[in-house]
């Protein structure tokens, strides 16, 4: 005679197997916050686990990447989509690659190390060094990112004067270089905030990159395809890289925006390092008539 199976019962959450391993047995509503407090961990878990490894999701304010993403600060109309955080674990970075990296949105000082030349000048917590868009000037030259500033610290000779003017204005002198390599070794002690930029892989490590005639010259010869049928300026007020033919350092990469006409990229600020890559985008979930993958 056919019987009905009857149903297994259901396991207690594991911190409460836990709890009763070692002797103690919580009452019904103890018993449930416990397990709705588990569910939530390891809901929480997994996300942050996603979210660091597996994807993300951004948003574009601007129209640098214009037509191929749109941006919109109203975000009525900017596209937002997810990125692939995995596709860089098996392979690089490649030329013509959309992607997204974290970039400085500003610089702000700590207190300086006691004694140092940042203290005797003057320094205080708070000083921005340099912002988004805004730069800080070393030897009368625009920075705009911890990386520039401190290569430009590194490449100095020794006995040259270092000074340096912040984003809000003020101006420091630090004395002659040494034995310094970054500016944090005078003495100057930082918070980096980034967010999340969009940009076209125009160049890698070892490439020299230029910007000629609206075209774009890797080691000596010219981008071609889709992908670049873009009009690139080299002559707007601030362009510092990739106006003459500009050596790309090992570990990083030189960014441009599709939309070369609005767009603050490599050409201001210089190289995107390794460490700073976060992915590729590949579903466009916002506007609903743009849905789909990219």
């Amino acid at each position: 005679m056919w019987r009905k199976r009857e149903k297994k019962a259901k396991k207690p959450a594991v911190i409460l197997r836990i709890a009763k391993h070692y002797g103690w047995t919580p009452g019904r509503i103890v018993s449930e916050i416990l397990e709705w407090a588990e569910v939530i961990l390891v809901a929480g878990t997994m996300a942050v686990l996603i979210m660091t490894f597996i994807t993300v999701r951004m948003h574009v304010p601007t129209d640098s990447m214009f037509p191929t993403i749109n941006g919109d600060r109203s975000l009525l109309k900017a596209d937002s989509f997810f990125v692939d955080r995995v596709t860089y674990y098996f392979r690089n970075p490649k030329p013509g690659d959309i992607v997204v990296f974290r970039h400085e949105q500003y610089i702000r000082t700590k207190a300086p190390v006691a004694d140092s030349a940042a203290e005797l000048a003057g320094m205080v917590a708070g000083e921005i060094v340099t912002a988004e868009q805004v730069p800080a000037y070393l030897g009368g030259r625009a920075m705009f990112t911890e990386v520039a500033i401190n290569s430009y610290i590194a490449a100095l000779p020794e006995g040259a004067p270092v000074s340096l003017r912040t984003a809000q204005g003020n101006s420091y002198d630090l004395g002659l270089k040494t034995s310094e390599q970054t500016l944090e070794e005078f003495g100057i002690r930082w918070k980096v905030k980034k967010i999340m930029y969009v940009k076209r892989l125009i160049a890698v490590g070892g490439q020299t990159v230029q910007i000629r005639g609206g075209d774009i010259y890797v080691d000596g010869e010219k981008l071609e395809g889709e992908r670049f049928d873009h009009y690139y300026y080299s002559d707007g007020l601030g362009y510092q890289y990739g106006v003459e033919p500009t050596l790309v350092p090992e570990g990083h990469y030189f960014m441009l925006g599709d939309n070369s006409a609005n767009s603050a990229d490599s050409r201001y600020w210089g190289f995107v390092p390794q460490r700073d890559i976060v992915g590729v985008p590949y579903l466009r979930v916002w506007p609903l008539s743009r849905i789909g993958v990219m």
